[in-house]
């Protein structure tokens, strides 16, 4: 098997599932419970809580524990929403957002907010000018995210909060997920950050939002005693445990990583030169996203032969639910190339060996499937 698809999910470290197994069997305490074993289970949490904002360089108090990025999401946009609506319904983001981006949105607008989409240059990053005549006095919330998970455009949050000072009440939300794990991310310049541990080799079902302290959103979901105030449910203690060791993990000997995922993408990238595809993905997308089309074949068709060679590639994104992709078409302003295109997700996992062998299967299903008019 060939796994390519590793912004979508990427499969649990066994180091991870031994943390999460041993936290299952030692430690089932309630850690909201006041007896020897709940105080366990939450000296374990509060460790692991310690742990994960010492590597994210944020305080504790500053980590809510979600069920992924989804919620982190629709928890930052809609508690906002709820809480600071008297300083105006006016929202800012991009075309480049996730579905778990744009629903709430799209929920919000019902309500009578109104959502602006900032402009992109033609390599994919936010035009700056253009969200420098969007901010208003009545800008409640910006939320772009630091990496798109289609094509991985990288924006540049730091230039964007500078704009977004314009107005100090303006709240700056990312979904960090395709950072988290792939990059050194400064977390200071946002006031919210949304992330999943399934992106960076951890658990499915456990994520976080990040929130500085002094800024108050309304919950989710209430009642029930949690780690913080802002989500209610009993805290899941091995899944946070997980999620301490996953980032911990991840992060262990970074720069060999990075530098090898950056070798590697060149050395896809030079493969795919020679073969008859339009590469979407630019200079300002991280290595680990290199987005294709593949003129006259349907993703799903080119997905699905590849299954044939037990390769695993994406479409869209996961949670996607567009007949082309919104993300390709907003870089490449092509309808052809947003309705033609897979993604191809490198992790430093990947072997050159399996490179190779994606690059020999693909380059024979271009020929097949163009002969069978597929």
């Amino acid at each position: 098997m060939i796994y390519l698809d590793y912004s979508a999910t990427t499969p649990v470290d066994d180091e991870v599932i031994d943390t999460y197994s041993r936290v299952c069997r030692e430690f089932i305490g309630n850690p909201n419970s006041l007896h020897k074993l709940g105080l366990e289970s939450k000296k374990l949490i509060d460790a692991s809580t310690n742990q994960i904002a010492k590597i994210l360089k944020i305080k504790p108090s500053e980590i809510i524990y979600t069920s992924g990025a989804s919620e982190a999401n629709n928890m930052a946009i809609k508690g906002i929403a709820s809480k600071y609506s008297n300083r105006g319904k006016h929202i800012i983001t991009t075309e480049l957002e996730h579905s778990s981006i744009i629903a709430p949105l799209n929920y919000l607008q019902s309500k009578g907010y109104e959502v602006d989409f900032v402009k992109l240059d033609q390599n994919g990053l936010v035009d700056l000018d253009d969200l420098a005549s969007l901010i208003r006095d009545d800008t409640l919330l910006v939320s772009i995210a630091s990496v798109n998970s289609e094509v991985g455009v990288k924006q540049d949050l730091k230039k964007i909060r500078e704009i977004i000072n314009k107005n100090p009440k303006t709240i700056f939300h990312s979904d960090v997920t395709q950072s988290i794990g792939k990059e050194k991310i400064d977390l200071s310049v946002l006031d919210l950050a949304s992330m999943s541990c399934q992106k960076f080799f951890g658990m499915k079902g456990c994520g976080a939002l990040y929130k500085r302290d002094g800024l108050v959103i309304d919950p989710l979901i209430h009642g029930g005693k949690s780690t913080t105030i802002f989500r209610s449910g009993t805290p899941a203690t091995p899944l946070i445990a997980a999620f301490a060791k996953a980032l911990r993990l991840v992060y262990e000997d970074f720069e060999k990583k990075d530098k090898y995922v950056r070798e590697l993408n060149c050395y896809f990238i030079d493969k795919l030169s020679h073969l008859d595809v339009s590469i979407n993905s630019n200079k300002y997308c991280i290595p680990q996203i290199v987005n294709l089309s593949v003129k006259g074949i349907k993703p799903e068709t080119m997905q699905h032969a590849l299954e044939e060679y037990e390769i695993y590639i994406s479409t869209q994104t996961a949670c996607s639910t567009g007949i082309y992709s919104r993300a390709v078409y907003a870089v490449t302003h092509s309808k052809e190339k947003a309705s033609h295109s897979i993604r191809v997700s490198l992790s430093y996992k990947t072997t050159y060996e399996e490179i190779d062998d994606f690059i020999d299967a693909f380059s024979r299903l271009i020929i097949d499937l163009n002969i069978r008019g597929e």
